[in-house]
């Protein structure tokens, strides 16, 4: 979770640096940005959540974005919980020094990513979640080569999941989730290189196996939960992982041997139930400080692990096991 929370903190500094500066009788608004402002503002019908964007105001005092301390340039928009309504503006791939592009909760925003947005080539974080977005996921924004951070979460995006992000070399967040995609994960995604790397496509139709490429990734954090994805999950569990990694892979159709499964010692959160997956819990589990555990709804056997850290028993009760074949012994009932 480290790398994750650092971006995230990012941003939470950005609000805070960014936030609307005390006047002075300095105009520090660049003004190609401020003319860039008013087209977006105008495009998004003048709302109300945009009301301090006047000429009363220096635009790098305006709510909602904020400039560079040293060039004064517009480097971050941040628009979130508020009434805009329609697509988002193409005037935004003309503040060529964004560094953050926020559209989050905005309930009426519609319409596909513009393509202009290939125009911000410092772009670091693109976070476009619980909106009402639409089409294709594009394959342009593999054009922004310093993204950090993408989040096209809780919105309508439909079809399949382009390769061409992977070609992104400084991604640690890609989260797909609560979308319509569909087709398989591309095998391309085994090229992600950061050190802890999240991958969120939860809640999606995605279909097909897990690609063995992503043997090479090194995840902080997997979910892959409620979609129609099959066959064998080996490949997630890496063993030299730098950090803590959390695993779901619940609500699908994986069919494997369990036992066969090499945990690694970092695993923290795995959570695997609603599946087809047989055999036995592997004795390595028992080693790990698990926070979270739940392999209930499948076709497990045997005795569940003892001894090791003794999580297993102390830390999770029956609902974490239960609906199995014939998995036995504490906390279900004792091996006969």
């Amino acid at each position: 979770m480290k790398r994750h929370t650092q971006i995230l903190s990012l941003i939470s500094l950005s609000l805070l640096i960014f936030s609307p500066l005390s006047k002075t009788a300095e105009a520090y608004c660049n003004s190609h940005d401020k003319k860039v402002l008013f087209k977006i503002k105008e495009a998004l019908g003048n709302p109300y959540v945009l009301a301090s964007w006047t000429n009363d105001l220096d635009c790098c005092d305006w709510y909602c974005l904020g400039c560079d301390l040293n060039t004064h340039r517009v480097n971050n928009l941040f628009i979130t919980n508020s009434d805009i309504t329609g697509p988002i503006p193409a005037a935004v791939g003309d503040l060529p020094y964004l560094e953050i592009l926020e559209f989050n909760k905005n309930p009426n925003l519609t319409g596909g990513i513009p393509k202009e947005i290939t125009n911000l080539t410092r772009l670091k974080m693109l976070w476009l979640s619980w909106n009402n977005l639409t089409g294709p996921v594009p394959s342009f924004i593999s054009q922004l080569k310093n993204l950090e951070y993408v989040n096209l979460a809780f919105n309508q995006f439909t079809g399949s999941i382009p390769s061409e992000l992977s070609s992104l070399p400084k991604l640690s967040y890609l989260g797909l989730d609560r979308n319509k995609l569909t087709g398989e994960i591309p095998e391309s995604f085994g090229n992600f290189n950061a050190t802890d790397f999240y991958l969120i496509l939860s809640h999606n139709q995605l279909t097909g196996p897990i690609p063995r490429s992503l043997f090479n990734v090194k995840f902080a954090t997997i979910d892959f939960s409620r979609n129609h994805l099959v066959g064998d999950a080996y490949m997630l569990f890496r063993n030299n992982s730098p950090s803590d990694l959390s695993v779901d892979l619940s609500r699908n159709n994986f069919t494997y041997d369990f036992s066969k499964t090499d945990i690694p010692r970092r695993l923290v959160n795995l959570d695997v139930n609603h599946n087809k997956i047989y055999g036995s819990i592997p004795q390595q589990l028992a080693n790990n400080e698990l926070q979270f555990l739940n392999v209930s709804y499948n076709r497990l056997c045997g005795q569940i692990p003892t001894g090791g850290t003794g999580r297993l028993q102390s830390s999770f009760d029956e609902y974490s096991y239960f609906h199995n074949k014939c998995l036995c012994g504490a906390p279900l009932p004792a091996c006969k």
